[in-house]
């Protein structure tokens, strides 16, 4: 046992697994935080699982069992319903393969990863699967976002209190450090008028004027450790998830306003709109799973156990799929959005942390960080394999795999529409 920092971020010391260990530096933590912190703790340290490889193409089609080998008790209802039967409504139908914005025209195809615990971004070449850059950012830097308009990548300084700016037609920064304040991650309005600075220390989303920088609004929220956000269908609100108090909150982002909470417990990580804009799929790193939310009426009908530490969700390139990254165990759970059930499985050879990243813009790779491994993954979504392994600076985190299909972004590493 090691005294680290766990969580998906950095809040509390507690004893964890040598494997599952965070570096990241320490902040005020409340004490529902310290509790839920140990909690994961102590499921960190049961026995590692052991389920073997399984696989599924690229359009959702299973190569082989994908049930073998895995435990696929779930608490579905069950009469939970599969998805609608598709209509014109695709959340994702901008964001087919290589249906790129000429606003990326002439950018650079490459992966920039943030190493949290180095202060520092790696850049990869994704033909080569070479790092071929590396330079100096602020403290802490957490994600790697992209502008509203596709032309600028931020680098959130977490404890810095700044954003590094990114030419992505170079793949190097530009400008200034922009200070704004506990950048954990970031996010932008669908209209592009507002940048909202996810300050998770500070419980507040904060709208920052995203061509000036200037604070226009804060949000105040009650549940600690916001993180991670995503859109309705409609985009006229937001849902955000509270990792340290097993809530998600819904927001009026036009008025500012905080619509209501759910307490779905756990640890919530990220949250993913399904292509029908009907569910919410929520990871949770403390219940080893995905909570399904009605993104009509705000409550929870469903939960898939996924695997240990569930923690990132992206959808395939041709919005069949969900990925989910089960960090506590190396493994990539696949959901089918259709049948709202779990298709397969992959397994990292030799174990891993699978964290944040993205897809590809023709869909063939799945980029991932290894977040306690010093390393990133790239992964075959057409039989899940491992293609390469490569070694990076120290706690890599929330990756951008650059430049990414759709009209404009919604922010975090690289949620377009």
């Amino acid at each position: 046992m090691t005294i680290a920092r766990l969580g998906g971020h950095r809040r509390a010391m507690v004893a964890v697994p040598a494997t599952t260990r965070a570096r990241r530096p320490g902040r005020r933590v409340r004490p529902g935080a310290v509790a839920a912190l140990l909690a994961a703790a102590l499921l960190a340290a049961a026995g590692a699982a052991g389920c073997s490889s399984t696989s599924a193409n690229a359009g959702g089609a299973a190569t082989s069992d994908p049930m073998a080998g895995m435990n696929m008790a779930t608490t579905m209802p069950a009469q939970l319903p599969p998805a609608a039967t598709p209509t014109s409504v695709n959340v994702y139908s901008h964001d087919g393969a290589n249906a790129l914005s000429p606003n990326v025209a002439g950018q650079r195809q490459l992966v920039y990863v943030p190493n949290s615990d180095q202060n520092s971004v790696d850049v990869i070449d994704p033909t080569t699967f070479k790092v071929i850059d590396h330079y100096t950012t602020g403290k802490n830097p957490q994600h790697v976002v992209p502008a509203w308009d596709l032309k600028t990548l931020y680098v959130t300084n977490d404890l810095a209190n700044s954003l590094t700016p990114i030419d992505p037609t170079t793949g190097k920064p530009k400008g200034p450090n922009i200070p704004v304040d506990d950048p954990y991650n970031m996010y932008f309005t669908p209209d592009g008028k507002y940048a909202i600075v996810v300050a998770e220390a500070r419980e507040r989303l904060d709208f920052y004027d995203a061509q000036t920088w200037k604070l226009v609004h804060q949000v105040h929220v009650d549940c600690p450790g916001v993180d991670h956000i995503d859109y309705s269908a409609d985009e006229s609100f937001l849902v955000a998830t509270c990792e340290f108090s097993g809530k998600l909150v819904k927001i009026d982002w036009k008025n500012f306003q905080v619509l209501g909470y759910l307490t779905i417990g756990g640890m919530p990580q990220d949250i993913k709109l399904d292509p029908q804009g009907e569910v919410f799929y929520v990871a949770d790193m403390q219940s080893n799973g995905v909570h399904l939310i009605d993104a009509k009426t705000f409550t929870k009908i469903g939960f898939m156990p996924t695997g240990k530490g569930a923690h990132g969700l992206y959808p395939s390139r041709n919005a069949k799929l969900l990925y989910v990254s089960n960090r506590g165990e190396g493994s990539i759970s696949l959901i089918d959005f259709a049948t709202r059930r779990i298709v397969g499985r992959w397994q990292i050879p030799g174990g891993g942390s699978p964290d944040m990243g993205g897809v590809s813009a023709d869909g063939s790779v799945l980029w991932l960080s290894g977040r306690y491994n010093r390393e990133v993954y790239a992964i075959s979504t057409t039989d899940g394999h491992l293609l390469a392994r490569i070694p990076v600076g120290a706690g890599p985190h929330g990756m951008s795999v650059w430049p990414q299909p759709g009209r404009y972004s919604l922010g975090h590493t690289g949620i377009l529409r």
